[in-house]
């Protein structure tokens, strides 16, 4: 079992409602990283920008941008995960689809979806938390305003990494970097959010703050306000297994379930 996982934190720019600009940036800066991460994550409607109003811009799971995804996940040997659009059984969703180097598709749908923007209006939520498997490093992947909903993403131990892609506004800074750090602390678990830079269609404005984050609530890896580019991080599962067997608060959790009526 791998010690080392490394991720690669694409925190850049997105052309508002232009996927194929979109793609060919995200190509550009991929195949121009020098290192070979396990999984490059990239922000929240990376082909778009965050939208209210899909119908145009959402794409089938053998759609363009998905299709992209594959075949950037077979040139480089790893896996590309990123939230988009989706279009599925007439539906849309703000899926986080992961593409592997092996040609598998695995995703999650965001389950909490941002009334103040009538996200919810118009995609469907997802009622089903993921834990996907890279290298045997299990990652639990969330979007964006999922950030603000404990119960969701509490561990079971059975993660490892907490994956966030987000367009989280300037204006809450503040609270996208508290609450990383919490659910890092409160799950015993790496957690590692990116997010999009510049100014959308809408006015809003985003400076980044991509980062990792330990167990211990400890940053590991930081993208300054206004950064465009690849950060590599490399988490340590020697480290990761020591601090719960030391420290195992995961043994006297709660236990609890989600409701139907509640999803």
């Amino acid at each position: 079992m791998d010690d080392l996982f490394k991720a690669a934190l694409v925190q850049t720019n997105i052309s508002w409602k232009n996927p194929k600009e979109n793609l060919l940036h995200f190509q550009e800066l991929i195949e121009n990283c020098k290192n070979s991460p396990q999984l490059f994550v990239l922000p929240e409607m990376f082909t778009t920008g965050f939208l209210s109003d899909p119908a145009a811009f959402a794409e089938p799971m053998d759609g363009p941008a998905v299709t992209w995804m594959l075949l950037m996940a077979g040139k480089t040997g790893s896996y590309i995960a990123g939230s988009l659009i989706i279009r599925d059984d007439g539906k849309f969703f703000n899926r986080f689809v992961f593409a592997s180097p092996d040609g598998r598709l695995q995703h999650y749908d965001k389950r909490h979806l941002f009334r103040i923007k009538n996200e919810e209006v118009h995609y469907q939520n997802g009622n089903q938390r993921k834990v996907i498997i890279i290298d045997n490093w299990r990652i639990c992947p969330m979007i964006c305003y999922d950030l603000r909903f404990p119960v969701w993403s509490r561990s079971r131990n059975d993660y490892d990494v907490l994956v966030y892609t987000a367009n989280w506004p300037q204006v809450r800074m503040n609270v996208w970097e508290v609450l990383l750090q919490a659910r890092a602390i409160e799950n015993l678990s790496y957690c590692i959010g990116v997010n999009r830079t510049g100014l959308d269609g809408n006015g809003i404005k985003y400076n980044g703050g991509s980062r990792a984050i330990d167990f211990m609530g400890e940053i590991v890896t930081e993208l300054q306000p206004g950064f465009k580019g690849i950060e590599i991080v490399e988490l340590s599962r020697q480290k990761l297994e020591q601090f719960r067997n030391d420290f195992p608060v995961h043994k006297d959790a709660d236990k609890f379930r989600i409701e139907e009526s509640q999803l």
